[in-house]
């Protein structure tokens, strides 16, 4: 971990962290569209019984989270470094937006 990278006990201190890496709106709906996919594959996979379909799930959540990131957001994916929290951190926002908590 580098230097400047602080470390997380919870990830109820990791959050406010997730937040700071997505303060740039396009970079959060890029992620909450690919949230919204992830849900609707799972979905579509179990009514269709076409599991192959859940191999789109790391394309789909990943390459809309990390083109939010890339060009957006302009900084590197929390999940490089904190993958667990990150991912985490994907569905409490998108809640979060669902819920009207943090812009859309």
């Amino acid at each position: 971990m580098e230097k400047n990278e602080p470390s997380f006990n919870s990830f109820k201190a990791f959050y406010p962290y997730y937040l700071k890496e997505h303060r740039n709106v396009t970079c959060r709906r890029l992620h909450f569209i690919g949230s919204l996919l992830v849900l609707m594959v799972i979905i579509t996979t179990l009514l269709s019984q076409k599991f192959a379909l859940l191999w789109l799930l790391p394309i789909i959540g990943y390459g809309f989270a990390w083109v939010g990131h890339f060009f957006f957001e302009k900084n590197r994916p929390a999940t490089f470094k904190h993958p667990f929290y990150s991912l985490w951190g994907d569905w409490v926002m998108f809640k979060d937006i669902l819920t009207g908590k943090i812009k859309f």
